[in-house]
């Protein structure tokens, strides 16, 4: 019985990276022995067992064999005379079908330091066409390895599964999951770029993919291109290290561009509604987690009332409170406001204005909200008691004359009455 690190630890380590977790392979044993060296069964549909003292994932290695469409779809095999050569090429990429021994030697049967000194993505064996998961884990280690480039011949394999429609195959749990841990990597666009290229955004994402070929007034937009200001607005989410449901509302801000009729463009007037519709149903289809889909919904409608928030009156800024619900959820409001200061900073190149200038609407609307919510509603609402119908209306009015002190006194402008 022999045991091996395999997979991303070994890729990390060879690349000089912090690694966090280590999966073993464990040649020439059988489930009983694994029990009785003290190991502790997880597996479900293959034996994994648990090592009693580190708690690390020890699995039998084993071979595969489709049997379906899609991911669920397979028949593995477990057995003592199993080699680890035969399970580093059930693998994915060349850079994940490497294995350090005991000894720290290093087994690389398929190329993958050569692959990891070149900086590419390559497939170990035609049978990762069977797998339509890969696509997505390719496209995620490109956003979290952005020097890397797809091999050719990867690529073309990857359009050849898009156009057997393996990826229609796809459990929207599964692709929500690999789309979140993507946003969550340090160059969230080279996954997007990844999945254009081998057709599959179109397929789980088509809203989004209207984005590329869209053009939007190029005097804020020298980037010009929607899908393009998209990814330079996500990853400067990314850049800031905001949380996935900030990074979420970023890349969904715009989904309103790609159907707004062409003799609207580049103004796109209305795409704030439009994408509205269109994350609802986005979010129904690949079950987004609710914190992601609201602050999706509130940034798609806000954004473009928050980059004029100087210009708005008392009234129409606590209006935009009580849409957003931010009396009750400010800390909502204050990340829709990141949000939204992503889409400023995005644009054609680091060098442009807008992406270096002053932000002053996230800390203007902050402070005004900071004086709404300084109103008593309690107070309010019992110099009212005698007419419970206006009392809305009174807490309302009295937010916005709080506002307009806080505009006038911060400012110096606007009416405090």
């Amino acid at each position: 019985m022999r045991s091996y690190v395999v997979g991303g630890a070994v890729r990390d380590e060879l690349l000089g990276l912090p690694v966090q977790d280590r999966d073993h392979v464990v040649v020439g044993a059988t489930p009983d022995q694994m029990l009785s060296a003290g190991f502790r069964p997880v597996g479900k549909d293959f034996p994994v067992f648990l090592h009693p003292d580190t708690q690390e994932e020890y699995a039998l290695a084993r071979t595969e064999r489709k049997t379906a469409a899609g991911y669920h779809g397979f028949v593995f095999h477990t057995a003592p005379d199993v080699t680890l050569e035969q399970d580093l090429i059930r693998r994915d990429l060349t850079i994940n079908a490497m294995a350090r021994g005991e000894d720290g030697t290093i087994v690389d049967p398929y190329g993958g330091q050569r692959d990891l000194a070149a900086r590419v993505f390559r497939h170990v064996s035609d049978a990762f066409a069977e797998d339509p998961v890969r696509i997505l884990r390719l496209a995620r280690f490109a956003a979290r390895f952005p020097d890397f480039r797809v091999a050719d011949d990867t690529l073309a394999l990857m359009r050849q599964m898009v156009e057997a429609g393996e990826v229609d195959a796809l459990v929207p749990e599964r692709v929500w999951q690999e789309l979140a841990r993507g946003l969550m990597e340090g160059r969230p666009s080279r996954m997007l770029a990844v999945l254009r290229d081998c057709g599959a955004l179109a397929r789980i994402l088509p809203e989004l993919d209207a984005l590329w070929g869209v053009p939007q007034p190029p005097k804020h937009h020298p980037e010009v291109d929607t899908g393009v200001h998209m990814m330079l607005v996500i990853d400067y989410a990314a850049e800031q290290g905001h949380t996935l449901a900030v990074r979420f509302a970023a890349l969904m801000h715009d989904l309103g561009k790609g159907i707004t009729p062409s003799d609207n463009w580049p103004a796109h007037h209305g795409h704030e509604g439009m994408g509205a519709r269109l994350i609802t149903a986005v979010c129904r289809r690949l079950k987004v987690p609710n914190d992601c889909r609201d602050l999706a919904l509130i940034t798609a409608r806000e954004h473009g009332n928050v980059s004029r928030a100087r210009e708005l009156r008392p009234n129409t800024i606590v209006t935009l409170f009580e849409r957003c619900d931010a009396f009750r959820k400010p800390e909502r409001f204050a990340d829709m406001l990141l949000a939204a200061e992503c889409d400023a900073r995005g644009r054609g190149d680091e060098t442009h204005a807008m992406r270096s200038a002053p932000y002053p609407q996230r800390p203007y609307l902050l402070g005004a909200l900071a004086a709404a919510r300084a109103v008593n509603a309690g107070e309010v609402a019992a110099r009212h008691a005698e007419n419970r119908e206006r009392i809305p209306e009174a807490v309302h009015r009295e937010r916005v004359n709080a506002v307009s002190r806080w505009v006038y006194s911060t400012t110096g402008a606007g009416s405090i009455e």
